[in-house]
Protein backbone atom coordinates (compact mmCIF):
# COMPACT_ATOMS: atom_id res chain seq x y z
CA UNK A 1 0.00 0.00 0.00
CA UNK A 2 1.31 3.41 -1.07
CA UNK A 3 0.58 6.86 0.45
CA UNK A 4 1.95 10.13 -0.78
CA UNK A 5 -0.01 12.99 0.09
CA UNK A 6 -3.65 12.10 -1.73
CA UNK A 7 -2.07 9.33 -3.66
CA UNK A 8 -3.83 6.44 -2.54
CA UNK A 9 -3.15 2.93 -3.73
CA UNK A 10 -4.88 -0.44 -2.46
CA UNK A 11 -4.94 -3.70 -3.79
CA UNK A 12 -8.14 -6.07 -4.96
CA UNK A 13 -8.97 -8.14 -1.91
CA UNK A 14 -7.04 -5.99 0.73
CA UNK A 15 -9.52 -5.28 3.97
CA UNK A 16 -9.97 -2.47 6.00
CA UNK A 17 -12.07 -0.67 8.38
CA UNK A 18 -13.70 2.50 7.52
CA UNK A 19 -16.89 4.92 9.09
CA UNK A 20 -19.84 5.42 6.89
CA UNK A 21 -20.69 9.11 6.51
CA UNK A 22 -23.52 9.25 3.99
CA UNK A 23 -25.34 7.21 1.24
CA UNK A 24 -24.74 7.98 -2.07
CA UNK A 25 -27.80 7.94 -5.03
CA UNK A 26 -27.59 4.48 -5.71
CA UNK A 27 -27.97 3.56 -2.06
CA UNK A 28 -24.17 2.55 -1.50
CA UNK A 29 -22.88 3.54 1.54
CA UNK A 30 -19.76 6.26 1.72
CA UNK A 31 -16.96 6.21 3.65
CA UNK A 32 -13.38 7.68 3.16
CA UNK A 33 -10.36 6.00 3.36
CA UNK A 34 -7.48 8.42 4.10
CA UNK A 35 -9.20 10.79 2.28
CA UNK A 36 -10.49 8.74 -0.67
CA UNK A 37 -13.90 7.72 -1.67
CA UNK A 38 -15.26 4.71 -0.84
CA UNK A 39 -18.36 3.23 -2.15
CA UNK A 40 -19.96 0.40 -0.15
CA UNK A 41 -23.28 -1.30 -1.44
CA UNK A 42 -25.21 -2.53 1.89
CA UNK A 43 -23.39 -0.39 4.40
CA UNK A 44 -25.46 2.53 6.07
CA UNK A 45 -24.82 5.98 7.65
CA UNK A 46 -23.48 6.25 10.99
CA UNK A 47 -22.14 2.05 10.53
CA UNK A 48 -18.25 0.87 11.46
CA UNK A 49 -17.48 -1.72 8.73
CA UNK A 50 -15.08 -3.96 7.25
CA UNK A 51 -14.64 -3.88 3.71
CA UNK A 52 -13.01 -5.70 0.99
CA UNK A 53 -10.98 -3.79 -1.89
CA UNK A 54 -13.50 -5.48 -5.15
CA UNK A 55 -11.31 -2.37 -7.23
CA UNK A 56 -9.25 0.56 -6.79
CA UNK A 57 -9.95 3.49 -9.42
CA UNK A 58 -8.33 7.11 -9.57
CA UNK A 59 -10.45 8.87 -7.68
CA UNK A 60 -12.21 6.11 -5.19
CA UNK A 61 -12.79 2.62 -4.30
CA UNK A 62 -15.12 0.03 -4.97
CA UNK A 63 -15.36 -2.39 -1.87
CA UNK A 64 -17.56 -5.19 -0.98
CA UNK A 65 -19.26 -5.22 3.14
CA UNK A 66 -17.16 -7.81 4.89
CA UNK A 67 -18.45 -7.57 8.45
CA UNK A 68 -20.90 -4.66 9.91
CA UNK A 69 -19.04 -4.18 13.66
CA UNK A 70 -21.65 -1.00 14.53
CA UNK A 71 -25.14 -1.00 13.31
CA UNK A 72 -27.44 1.62 12.37
CA UNK A 73 -30.31 1.93 14.19
CA UNK A 74 -32.48 1.68 10.66
CA UNK A 75 -30.64 -1.81 9.78
CA UNK A 76 -33.17 -4.36 9.32
CA UNK A 77 -33.30 -7.80 7.94
CA UNK A 78 -33.68 -7.77 4.19
CA UNK A 79 -36.53 -9.80 3.14
CA UNK A 80 -34.53 -11.34 -0.06
CA UNK A 81 -31.72 -13.50 0.49
CA UNK A 82 -30.08 -11.66 -2.79
CA UNK A 83 -31.07 -8.11 -1.65
CA UNK A 84 -26.98 -6.91 -1.87
CA UNK A 85 -26.20 -9.29 -4.88
CA UNK A 86 -28.50 -8.14 -7.81
CA UNK A 87 -30.00 -3.95 -9.01
CA UNK A 88 -33.26 -2.98 -7.51
CA UNK A 89 -33.05 -4.43 -4.17
CA UNK A 90 -30.28 -1.77 -2.45
CA UNK A 91 -32.64 -0.46 0.10
CA UNK A 92 -33.72 -4.16 1.96
CA UNK A 93 -32.02 -3.51 4.68
CA UNK A 94 -32.36 -0.04 5.79
CA UNK A 95 -35.40 0.97 7.86
CA UNK A 96 -38.40 2.28 5.65
CA UNK A 97 -39.02 5.61 7.18
CA UNK A 98 -35.24 5.43 6.66
CA UNK A 99 -35.45 4.85 3.32
CA UNK A 100 -38.38 7.50 2.79
CA UNK A 101 -36.25 10.50 4.41
CA UNK A 102 -33.12 9.21 1.95
CA UNK A 103 -35.17 10.12 -1.06
CA UNK A 104 -36.08 13.60 -0.52
CA UNK A 105 -32.21 13.86 0.56
CA UNK A 106 -31.30 12.66 -2.42
CA UNK A 107 -33.26 15.55 -4.60
CA UNK A 108 -31.73 18.43 -1.65
CA UNK A 109 -28.04 16.36 -2.67
CA UNK A 110 -28.70 16.84 -6.56
CA UNK A 111 -29.72 20.88 -5.55
CA UNK A 112 -26.71 21.04 -4.16
CA UNK A 113 -24.55 20.36 -6.82
CA UNK A 114 -26.29 22.16 -9.90
CA UNK A 115 -27.32 24.95 -7.92
CA UNK A 116 -30.25 26.26 -9.42
CA UNK A 117 -31.43 29.63 -9.04
CA UNK A 118 -33.37 29.71 -5.50
CA UNK A 119 -32.78 26.16 -4.33
CA UNK A 120 -31.86 26.71 -0.65
CA UNK A 121 -35.75 28.37 -0.43
CA UNK A 122 -37.31 25.28 -2.06
CA UNK A 123 -39.93 23.54 -0.16
CA UNK A 124 -38.86 20.06 -0.20
CA UNK A 125 -41.97 17.85 1.13
CA UNK A 126 -41.26 14.75 2.61
CA UNK A 127 -41.76 11.67 0.34
CA UNK A 128 -45.29 9.79 0.33
CA UNK A 129 -44.66 6.35 0.64
CA UNK A 130 -46.31 3.07 0.86
CA UNK A 131 -48.20 1.28 3.28
CA UNK A 132 -46.94 -1.95 2.28
CA UNK A 133 -43.98 -1.24 0.44
CA UNK A 134 -43.75 -4.95 -1.00
CA UNK A 135 -45.07 -7.15 -3.76
CA UNK A 136 -45.61 -4.09 -6.01
CA UNK A 137 -44.03 -4.48 -8.99
CA UNK A 138 -46.26 -5.45 -12.00
CA UNK A 139 -43.24 -6.73 -14.33
CA UNK A 140 -40.87 -8.98 -13.88
CA UNK A 141 -37.77 -9.34 -16.56
CA UNK A 142 -35.70 -12.20 -15.98
CA UNK A 143 -32.49 -13.39 -17.68
CA UNK A 144 -32.84 -17.14 -19.02
CA UNK A 145 -29.90 -19.16 -18.22
CA UNK A 146 -28.66 -22.85 -18.26
CA UNK A 147 -26.85 -23.70 -14.95
CA UNK A 148 -25.21 -27.28 -15.29
CA UNK A 149 -28.78 -29.05 -16.15
CA UNK A 150 -31.06 -26.88 -14.45
CA UNK A 151 -32.66 -23.52 -16.35
CA UNK A 152 -32.35 -20.09 -14.49
CA UNK A 153 -34.15 -17.24 -14.17
CA UNK A 154 -33.09 -14.08 -12.37
CA UNK A 155 -31.30 -11.16 -12.45
CA UNK A 156 -27.76 -9.90 -13.39
CA UNK A 157 -25.63 -9.59 -10.37
CA UNK A 158 -23.93 -6.40 -9.79
CA UNK A 159 -21.90 -5.10 -12.19
CA UNK A 160 -21.54 -8.59 -13.72
CA UNK A 161 -23.20 -10.96 -16.71
CA UNK A 162 -23.71 -13.78 -13.73
CA UNK A 163 -27.50 -14.26 -13.18
CA UNK A 164 -28.84 -14.81 -9.63
CA UNK A 165 -31.87 -17.42 -9.76
CA UNK A 166 -34.70 -16.08 -8.23
CA UNK A 167 -37.00 -18.22 -6.96
CA UNK A 168 -39.08 -15.56 -4.28
CA UNK A 169 -39.05 -12.00 -4.80
CA UNK A 170 -41.14 -9.76 -2.09
CA UNK A 171 -40.82 -6.96 -4.51
CA UNK A 172 -42.70 -8.60 -7.44
CA UNK A 173 -46.42 -8.68 -7.35
CA UNK A 174 -46.86 -12.56 -6.44
CA UNK A 175 -48.50 -13.22 -9.68
CA UNK A 176 -45.44 -12.48 -12.20
CA UNK A 177 -43.52 -14.54 -9.62
CA UNK A 178 -45.94 -17.73 -10.13
CA UNK A 179 -46.11 -17.39 -13.75
CA UNK A 180 -42.37 -16.39 -14.14
CA UNK A 181 -41.72 -19.95 -11.90
CA UNK A 182 -44.21 -22.28 -13.88
CA UNK A 183 -42.91 -21.12 -17.41
CA UNK A 184 -39.03 -21.26 -15.82
CA UNK A 185 -40.20 -25.09 -15.13
CA UNK A 186 -41.98 -26.12 -18.70
CA UNK A 187 -38.83 -24.31 -20.48
CA UNK A 188 -36.97 -26.85 -18.38
CA UNK A 189 -38.82 -29.80 -19.50
CA UNK A 190 -39.58 -29.18 -22.84
CA UNK A 191 -35.58 -28.59 -22.99
CA UNK A 192 -35.69 -25.71 -24.89
CA UNK A 193 -32.26 -24.22 -25.30
CA UNK A 194 -31.42 -21.32 -22.62
CA UNK A 195 -28.95 -18.70 -24.58
CA UNK A 196 -25.63 -18.71 -23.81
CA UNK A 197 -23.65 -15.32 -23.62
CA UNK A 198 -20.43 -16.54 -24.22
CA UNK A 199 -20.82 -18.41 -27.49
CA UNK A 200 -23.76 -16.06 -28.84
CA UNK A 201 -25.85 -19.00 -28.96
CA UNK A 202 -29.21 -20.85 -27.86
CA UNK A 203 -32.83 -19.77 -28.02
CA UNK A 204 -34.55 -18.10 -24.98
CA UNK A 205 -32.39 -14.97 -23.58
CA UNK A 206 -35.28 -13.51 -21.00
CA UNK A 207 -39.24 -13.78 -19.71
CA UNK A 208 -41.02 -10.89 -19.52
CA UNK A 209 -44.25 -11.18 -17.50
CA UNK A 210 -46.44 -7.80 -16.95
CA UNK A 211 -49.20 -8.48 -14.74
CA UNK A 212 -52.38 -6.07 -14.68
CA UNK A 213 -53.13 -5.43 -11.14
CA UNK A 214 -56.96 -4.60 -11.51
CA UNK A 215 -57.48 -7.26 -14.18
CA UNK A 216 -55.23 -10.16 -13.36
CA UNK A 217 -54.62 -10.72 -16.72
CA UNK A 218 -50.78 -11.73 -17.79
CA UNK A 219 -48.86 -11.64 -21.05
CA UNK A 220 -45.82 -13.06 -21.03
CA UNK A 221 -42.93 -12.05 -23.83
CA UNK A 222 -40.24 -14.61 -25.06
CA UNK A 223 -37.35 -12.36 -25.75
CA UNK A 224 -35.43 -14.90 -28.31
CA UNK A 225 -32.38 -14.99 -30.10
CA UNK A 226 -34.10 -15.80 -34.24
CA UNK A 227 -37.42 -16.43 -34.87
CA UNK A 228 -37.08 -20.05 -34.42
CA UNK A 229 -38.81 -21.02 -30.79
CA UNK A 230 -37.78 -24.89 -30.36
CA UNK A 231 -41.51 -27.14 -29.23
CA UNK A 232 -43.60 -23.93 -29.56
CA UNK A 233 -46.36 -25.63 -29.91
CA UNK A 234 -46.17 -27.72 -27.07
CA UNK A 235 -45.04 -24.47 -24.63
CA UNK A 236 -48.20 -22.73 -25.95
CA UNK A 237 -50.51 -25.73 -25.17
CA UNK A 238 -48.86 -25.82 -21.59
CA UNK A 239 -49.21 -22.02 -20.98
CA UNK A 240 -53.20 -22.48 -22.14
CA UNK A 241 -53.63 -25.55 -19.85
CA UNK A 242 -51.75 -24.54 -16.45
CA UNK A 243 -52.21 -21.01 -17.01
CA UNK A 244 -55.35 -19.44 -17.12
CA UNK A 245 -54.47 -15.84 -16.20
CA UNK A 246 -51.86 -15.99 -19.23
CA UNK A 247 -54.20 -14.05 -22.27
CA UNK A 248 -51.69 -13.08 -23.93
CA UNK A 249 -48.45 -14.09 -25.94
CA UNK A 250 -45.78 -12.38 -27.39
CA UNK A 251 -42.27 -13.00 -29.09
CA UNK A 252 -39.82 -10.75 -29.60
CA UNK A 253 -36.67 -11.14 -31.45
CA UNK A 254 -33.60 -9.92 -30.30
CA UNK A 255 -30.41 -11.17 -31.92
CA UNK A 256 -27.12 -11.24 -31.06
CA UNK A 257 -24.85 -10.01 -28.33
CA UNK A 258 -26.66 -6.50 -27.11
CA UNK A 259 -27.34 -4.79 -23.24
CA UNK A 260 -30.91 -4.02 -24.56
CA UNK A 261 -33.42 -6.14 -23.80
CA UNK A 262 -36.09 -5.89 -26.55
CA UNK A 263 -35.20 -6.15 -30.31
CA UNK A 264 -37.00 -4.54 -32.71
CA UNK A 265 -39.61 -7.20 -34.32
CA UNK A 266 -42.38 -8.32 -31.85
CA UNK A 267 -44.35 -11.80 -33.07
CA UNK A 268 -47.81 -12.41 -31.79
CA UNK A 269 -48.07 -16.07 -30.89
CA UNK A 270 -51.25 -16.32 -28.91
CA UNK A 271 -54.60 -14.90 -26.86
CA UNK A 272 -55.05 -11.19 -27.06
CA UNK A 273 -51.98 -8.72 -28.27
CA UNK A 274 -52.61 -6.60 -25.47
CA UNK A 275 -53.64 -6.68 -21.55
CA UNK A 276 -56.19 -4.02 -20.05
CA UNK A 277 -54.64 -2.27 -16.57
CA UNK A 278 -57.18 0.03 -14.75
CA UNK A 279 -55.71 3.37 -13.30
CA UNK A 280 -58.32 5.60 -11.48
CA UNK A 281 -61.41 4.10 -13.30
CA UNK A 282 -60.04 4.09 -16.83
CA UNK A 283 -59.27 1.35 -18.70
CA UNK A 284 -55.64 1.12 -20.27
CA UNK A 285 -54.56 -1.33 -23.30
CA UNK A 286 -50.91 -2.52 -22.75
CA UNK A 287 -49.00 -3.49 -25.92
CA UNK A 288 -46.05 -6.00 -24.68
CA UNK A 289 -43.82 -2.53 -25.26
CA UNK A 290 -45.62 0.02 -23.99
CA UNK A 291 -44.51 1.68 -20.79
CA UNK A 292 -46.28 1.76 -17.38
CA UNK A 293 -44.84 2.52 -14.18
CA UNK A 294 -43.75 -0.74 -12.37
CA UNK A 295 -46.13 0.33 -9.14
CA UNK A 296 -49.72 1.00 -10.40
CA UNK A 297 -50.51 2.10 -6.49
CA UNK A 298 -48.71 4.78 -6.46
CA UNK A 299 -48.43 6.15 -9.95
CA UNK A 300 -52.12 6.73 -9.06
CA UNK A 301 -50.60 8.77 -6.24
CA UNK A 302 -48.08 10.27 -8.33
CA UNK A 303 -50.74 11.47 -10.91
CA UNK A 304 -52.84 12.78 -8.08
CA UNK A 305 -50.29 14.97 -7.12
CA UNK A 306 -49.44 15.95 -10.26
CA UNK A 307 -53.19 17.32 -11.14
CA UNK A 308 -52.78 19.46 -7.73
CA UNK A 309 -49.66 20.70 -8.38
CA UNK A 310 -51.26 22.00 -12.22
CA UNK A 311 -54.35 23.63 -9.97
CA UNK A 312 -56.84 23.18 -12.93
CA UNK A 313 -59.93 25.31 -13.52
CA UNK A 314 -61.33 23.26 -16.35
CA UNK A 315 -60.34 25.77 -19.08
CA UNK A 316 -56.75 24.73 -19.86
CA UNK A 317 -55.55 23.42 -23.20
CA UNK A 318 -53.02 20.85 -21.74
CA UNK A 319 -49.81 19.65 -23.15
CA UNK A 320 -48.59 15.70 -22.30
CA UNK A 321 -45.09 15.31 -22.84
CA UNK A 322 -43.41 11.77 -22.97
CA UNK A 323 -47.20 11.17 -23.23
CA UNK A 324 -46.09 6.90 -23.35
CA UNK A 325 -49.81 5.32 -23.61
CA UNK A 326 -51.86 8.60 -22.49
CA UNK A 327 -52.01 7.40 -18.66
CA UNK A 328 -51.38 11.10 -17.98
CA UNK A 329 -52.67 12.85 -20.27
CA UNK A 330 -56.33 10.76 -19.80
CA UNK A 331 -56.53 10.81 -16.49
CA UNK A 332 -56.63 14.22 -16.55
CA UNK A 333 -58.81 14.93 -19.58
CA UNK A 334 -62.04 15.61 -17.67
CA UNK A 335 -60.35 18.47 -15.93
CA UNK A 336 -59.52 20.48 -18.95
CA UNK A 337 -60.95 21.86 -21.95
CA UNK A 338 -58.31 19.66 -24.34
CA UNK A 339 -55.60 17.41 -23.87
CA UNK A 340 -52.44 16.91 -26.84
CA UNK A 341 -49.75 15.04 -26.44
CA UNK A 342 -46.59 13.43 -28.18
CA UNK A 343 -44.30 10.11 -27.80
CA UNK A 344 -41.38 9.25 -30.48
CA UNK A 345 -42.64 5.27 -30.00
CA UNK A 346 -45.12 5.11 -32.52
CA UNK A 347 -46.52 2.22 -30.75
CA UNK A 348 -47.53 3.79 -27.78
CA UNK A 349 -49.19 6.50 -29.37
CA UNK A 350 -51.10 4.35 -31.15
CA UNK A 351 -52.18 2.68 -27.84
CA UNK A 352 -53.11 6.20 -26.24
CA UNK A 353 -55.40 7.35 -29.35
CA UNK A 354 -56.95 3.61 -28.90
CA UNK A 355 -57.43 4.13 -24.91
CA UNK A 356 -58.86 7.73 -25.52
CA UNK A 357 -61.39 5.72 -27.32
CA UNK A 358 -61.94 2.79 -25.35
CA UNK A 359 -62.70 5.28 -22.20
CA UNK A 360 -65.17 8.04 -24.72
CA UNK A 361 -62.34 10.72 -24.37
CA UNK A 362 -63.30 13.11 -27.05
CA UNK A 363 -61.08 15.65 -26.01
CA UNK A 364 -57.80 14.21 -26.59
CA UNK A 365 -54.88 13.27 -29.34
CA UNK A 366 -51.67 12.11 -29.99
CA UNK A 367 -48.99 12.07 -32.26
CA UNK A 368 -46.09 10.50 -32.87
CA UNK A 369 -42.83 12.86 -33.06
CA UNK A 370 -40.45 15.05 -30.15
CA UNK A 371 -42.00 17.34 -27.97
CA UNK A 372 -39.60 20.33 -29.14
CA UNK A 373 -40.19 19.69 -32.59
CA UNK A 374 -44.16 19.51 -32.20
CA UNK A 375 -44.98 22.25 -30.08
CA UNK A 376 -43.45 24.87 -32.00
CA UNK A 377 -45.72 23.63 -35.36
CA UNK A 378 -48.79 23.13 -33.13
CA UNK A 379 -48.17 26.74 -31.76
CA UNK A 380 -47.13 28.18 -35.58
CA UNK A 381 -50.95 26.56 -36.95
CA UNK A 382 -52.62 28.70 -33.93
CA UNK A 383 -52.81 26.54 -30.87
CA UNK A 384 -51.15 28.05 -27.96
CA UNK A 385 -51.04 25.83 -24.99
CA UNK A 386 -52.19 26.89 -21.15
CA UNK A 387 -50.92 23.76 -19.31
CA UNK A 388 -47.63 21.56 -19.45
CA UNK A 389 -46.77 18.30 -17.98
CA UNK A 390 -43.53 17.07 -18.62
CA UNK A 391 -42.61 13.39 -17.62
CA UNK A 392 -39.35 12.70 -19.57
CA UNK A 393 -36.78 9.65 -19.25
CA UNK A 394 -33.89 9.16 -16.79
CA UNK A 395 -31.86 11.76 -19.19
CA UNK A 396 -34.54 14.38 -18.69
CA UNK A 397 -35.53 17.67 -20.99
CA UNK A 398 -34.33 17.88 -24.09
CA UNK A 399 -32.18 21.22 -24.82
CA UNK A 400 -34.13 22.12 -27.47
CA UNK A 401 -37.68 21.20 -25.41
CA UNK A 402 -36.37 23.63 -22.48
CA UNK A 403 -35.52 26.22 -25.16
CA UNK A 404 -39.42 26.27 -26.22
CA UNK A 405 -40.69 26.21 -22.80
CA UNK A 406 -38.53 29.34 -21.90
CA UNK A 407 -40.53 30.45 -24.91
CA UNK A 408 -43.81 29.70 -24.40
CA UNK A 409 -44.29 29.96 -20.80
CA UNK A 410 -47.18 28.34 -20.11
CA UNK A 411 -48.38 29.42 -17.12
CA UNK A 412 -49.42 26.24 -15.43
CA UNK A 413 -46.13 23.56 -15.39
CA UNK A 414 -45.66 20.66 -13.67
CA UNK A 415 -42.26 18.46 -14.40
CA UNK A 416 -42.98 14.84 -13.16
CA UNK A 417 -38.90 13.27 -12.72
CA UNK A 418 -37.60 9.96 -12.31
CA UNK A 419 -33.61 11.56 -11.78
CA UNK A 420 -33.36 14.36 -9.20
CA UNK A 421 -30.08 14.72 -10.74
CA UNK A 422 -31.01 15.33 -14.59
CA UNK A 423 -33.92 17.35 -12.77
CA UNK A 424 -31.56 19.46 -10.79
CA UNK A 425 -29.71 20.15 -14.23
CA UNK A 426 -32.67 20.98 -15.91
CA UNK A 427 -33.78 23.58 -13.09
CA UNK A 428 -30.88 25.63 -13.38
CA UNK A 429 -32.27 26.66 -16.80
CA UNK A 430 -35.82 26.31 -16.48
CA UNK A 431 -35.34 28.52 -13.10
CA UNK A 432 -34.41 31.92 -15.52
CA UNK A 433 -38.59 32.30 -16.29
CA UNK A 434 -40.02 29.96 -13.61
CA UNK A 435 -39.65 29.62 -9.15
CA UNK A 436 -40.15 26.16 -7.39
CA UNK A 437 -42.92 26.57 -5.67
CA UNK A 438 -42.64 22.95 -4.08
CA UNK A 439 -40.90 19.52 -4.81
CA UNK A 440 -43.22 16.63 -3.28
CA UNK A 441 -41.16 13.07 -3.56
CA UNK A 442 -43.33 9.92 -4.20
CA UNK A 443 -41.91 6.33 -3.51
CA UNK A 444 -42.96 4.34 -6.41
CA UNK A 445 -40.04 2.14 -5.94
CA UNK A 446 -39.81 0.99 -2.61
CA UNK A 447 -36.50 -0.90 -1.84
CA UNK A 448 -34.53 0.47 -4.40
CA UNK A 449 -32.58 3.88 -4.61
CA UNK A 450 -34.90 5.22 -7.05
CA UNK A 451 -36.78 8.46 -6.52
CA UNK A 452 -39.66 9.98 -8.35
CA UNK A 453 -41.11 13.64 -7.81
CA UNK A 454 -43.26 16.59 -8.91
CA UNK A 455 -41.95 20.13 -9.19
CA UNK A 456 -44.51 22.69 -9.08
CA UNK A 457 -43.53 25.98 -11.01
CA UNK A 458 -45.09 29.28 -10.63
CA UNK A 459 -44.13 31.86 -13.42
CA UNK A 460 -41.95 34.49 -12.38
Amino acid sequence: MTNNKNNVHVNEGEQFTIQIKRMGINGEGIGYYERKLVFVPGALPTEKVRVEVIIDQQNFIRARLVEVLTKSKDRIEPIDDYANEVGGFELENLAYPAQLEFKRDVIRDSLEKFKPAGYRKYKLRPTIGMDDPTHYRNKATFQIRQDGDQIIAGLYKERSHTVVDMKTSALQYPLTMKVMRAIVDMIQDLKIPAYDEEKNAGIIKTVIVRAATATDEVQVTFVTQSQKLLKKHQLLERIQQELPEVVSVMQNINPGKTPMVWGNETIHLAGKEKITEVLDGLKFDLSARAFLQVNPEMTSVLYKEAFKALDLSGKEKLVDAYSGVGTIGLSVANQVREVRGMDTIADAVHDANMNAVKNGIVNAIYEVGEAEKLLPEWIDAGWKPTALIVDPPRTGLADSLIETILDITPKKFVYISCNPSTLAQDLVKLSEKYQVEYIQSVDLMPQTARCECVVKFRKK
